[in-house]
């Protein structure tokens, strides 16, 4: 686990930062700051393997702060000026996030602090992410918990890198959990779930139609189907399929 400050003096932006790094399974979030001198309060009584910290902030900003730490830890710089770039890799930044920057940015960030913490401490934030308790349930790691799913829940799957949103009926907002498509596919059964795309896992009995090159699951939800896939998928389509 990866412990990390945020770091920003304006109260909106540092709740959404931290409700970023809280969605990371790798990241854990020690304590939010509004000011570079609170966040050096904390590091001296906590230790801290990332920040998160805004440049332009009051007092201290967060460039200067960061230049004035003896041994710093990994820094992701965030700002809504694109100028300092430039100044932010200077002093060996791991990433910079130009405002207003979504959780995909926010987990690009995050995969270059994992890559670069494992480098230096021999990838030791490797986890098992899934646990299979029965056909019908697995287990998993989200936000700092341990969250059980009954796969029949599952509408669809769709892949960020190596992360996964696995998208429930229950639930408007996606389960993200550190875990690559190949991994879960495994684990799926595989008379319930099939691979459109090299982006999508779908349960395929919450098809609703499938259009040209698409499937649907509901009036929001529209799935492409892969190149790759598309045989199997047709396949599967044809030995369903009652009519001329």
């Amino acid at each position: 686990m990866i412990r990390c400050l945020a770091i920003d003096d304006e109260p909106l932006a540092l709740r959404q930062l931290a409700s970023y790094i809280e969605k990371i399974p790798f990241l854990e979030l020690v304590e939010s700051c509004e000011s570079a001198l609170d966040a050096n309060a904390v590091m001296e009584r906590e230790p801290i393997d990332a920040i998160f910290i805004d440049i332009n902030m009051p007092d201290l900003n967060g460039m200067d702060f960061v230049k004035s730490l003896t041994s710093p830890p990994m820094v992701v710089f965030t700002t809504a000026y694109s100028e300092y770039a430039i100044d932010g890799f200077k002093v060996d930044a791991v990433d910079y996030l130009l405002k207003p920057f979504g959780m995909d940015d926010m987990l690009r960030a995050a995969n270059k602090l994992k890559a670069h913490y494992e480098l230096v401490n021999g990838n030791k934030t490797t986890v098992q992410t899934t646990t299979a308790l029965d056909d019908d349930t697995l287990f998993f790691k989200t936000e700092h918990r341990v969250v059980r799913v009954d796969i029949n829940k599952i509408r669809y799957i769709e892949g960020m890198s190596e992360y996964l949103r696995i998208h429930l009926d229950d639930s408007p907002r996606p389960l993200i959990v550190l875990l690559s498509m190949k991994k879960i596919e495994e684990r799926l059964p595989r008379n319930i779930f099939m691979r459109i795309h090299r982006s999508y896992i779908i349960n395929l009995k919450k098809i609703q139609e499938v259009n040209k090159s698409r499937v649907i699951l509901d009036a929001d939800t529209y799935l492409p189907i892969g190149d790759l896939y598309r045989e199997a998928f047709n396949e599967y389509l044809n030995s369903k399929f009652l009519g001329k």
